[in-house]
């Protein structure tokens, strides 16, 4: 065979060789890996923390993640397809299966990392054998801490920190005791296992720990836990369900009292605003009535003042009149009065006196008689006139200066 042909068949068969050899050359490190690469031949361990092409030199390589979403779910859409959720069993004997998923970080320091590699060797085993034994664990020993009811309400919270704090830091250190109870449904008496945590002065928390959790040995961080569904067996979800109900009642029955005491309320302030508004109205009327009694009073008193001025003033034309009369007596002893009245009485004489028949119809003989008749009528007529003259005090002389 022709040289140049070996050469050729020779350089083919290294040009195939690298190239089929690459992928045990180097190795491409994203940002989320840590790549740890065990040399060959000598089985010195190298470990890459940092992203880019390192070199591999046809040694085992091993991938980590420096973060990874830890799943204990029942849903196929998350983790594995197959129901991953952990089981819990609580003080009052109720099981359930607890959903969710947490947070994990991995430690970047080499000898935490080549710990975590002698120890399980893959990332696979890490979450297998160590977070999720870690995560069992912390719910078995979270459960006997309440109810199953207290699970799905009061206390469901608290079933949450319980799991995250136990997983990271270790489980708490108990001490149980048996305790009688009512049967929510039944309402017969029955006794559970209550479990008190043992208190430590010296601890973070202030709780005993039985133990140090396995995340913490190896550098593990766990955090922002979630739980997406608690599935309880049956007779628990009859419980949860009778819980339920009767909660929705009292808290009907509270709004009915709070409507009901509501309706007091508006019925006692409308009472007392129309108690107001008659008060009012009643005051309305009665000021009403004194303005006008007031009034009346005034006009009274104005009327009494005025008619104490015409009194007063009547009084003062009476004095004036009498003074007027006292100063005419003074001064001709009431001589019009006098004749007026001598002229009232003397003509009314007269208008009567002229009436009677002094001289008879038929006279018998001389006029002698009749004479006399005239003769004697006016002898009475001036002894009339002198004796009125003299009841009335008047002198119809004249005086003399």
């Amino acid at each position: 065979m022709d040289s140049k042909k070996i050469i050729g068949i020779i350089c083919l068969f290294l040009a195939v060789l690298t190239l089929l050899s690459m992928g045990m050359l180097v190795e491409d490190v994203d940002k989320n890996d840590i790549l740890v690469v065990k040399a060959l031949g000598t089985g010195n361990i190298k470990i890459h923390t940092t992203t880019g092409w390192k070199w591999q030199g046809g040694g085992d390589v091993t991938h980590f993640t420096k973060r990874f979403q830890f799943w204990f779910s029942s849903k196929s859409d998350q983790g594995e397809t197959g129901d991953q959720s952990l089981k819990a069993r609580f003080n009052d004997n109720g099981h359930a299966f607890i959903s969710g998923s947490a947070s994990v970080e991995t430690p970047l320091t080499e000898d935490m990392i080549l710990a975590i590699y002698d120890k399980y060797g893959s990332q696979e085993n890490v979450e297998k054998e160590l977070i999720r034994t870690v995560f069992e664990k912390a719910v078995y020993m979270s459960g006997p801490l309440m109810s199953s009811t207290e699970s799905a309400s009061s206390k469901r919270n608290q079933l949450i920190y319980f799991i995250e704090d136990q997983a990271q830091n270790g489980v708490y250190k108990t001490l149980s005791r048996d305790e009688k109870t009512k049967d929510p449904i039944t309402g017969a008496e029955k006794t559970v296992t209550v479990v008190d945590l043992i208190k430590d002065s010296n601890s973070p928390l202030g709780v005993a720990r039985q133990e140090v959790s396995p995340l913490q040995t190896f550098g593990y961080k766990a955090s922002n836990m979630s739980i997406n569904e608690v599935k309880y067996e049956d007779k628990v979800e009859e419980q949860i369900a009778a819980q339920q109900k009767a909660i929705m009642d009292v808290q009907i029955a509270m709004a009915e009292s709070k409507k009901a005491e509501q309706r007091v309320l508006t019925v006692a302030k409308e009472g007392e605003a129309n108690a107001a508004k008659a008060k009012w109205e009643q005051e309305v009327i009665k000021a009403t009535e004194v303005t006008q009694a007031e009034k009346r009073r005034d006009v009274a008193a104005l009327d009494l003042e005025t008619a104490d001025l015409k009194k007063q003033a009547l009084i003062k034309m009476g004095q004036g009149e009498a003074e007027k009369r006292r100063l005419i007596m003074a001064a001709d002893g009431a001589l019009k009065i006098k004749i007026d009245a001598a002229e009232r009485i003397l003509g009314r004489f007269a208008q009567n006196f002229g009436q009677q028949k002094w001289v008879p119809e038929i006279q018998i003989g001389g006029n002698a008689a009749g004479q006399v008749s005239g003769s004697r009528a006016a002898d009475l007529m001036d002894a009339l006139t002198v004796q009125v003259y003299k009841q009335l005090g008047l002198d119809m002389g004249i005086k003399k200066n």
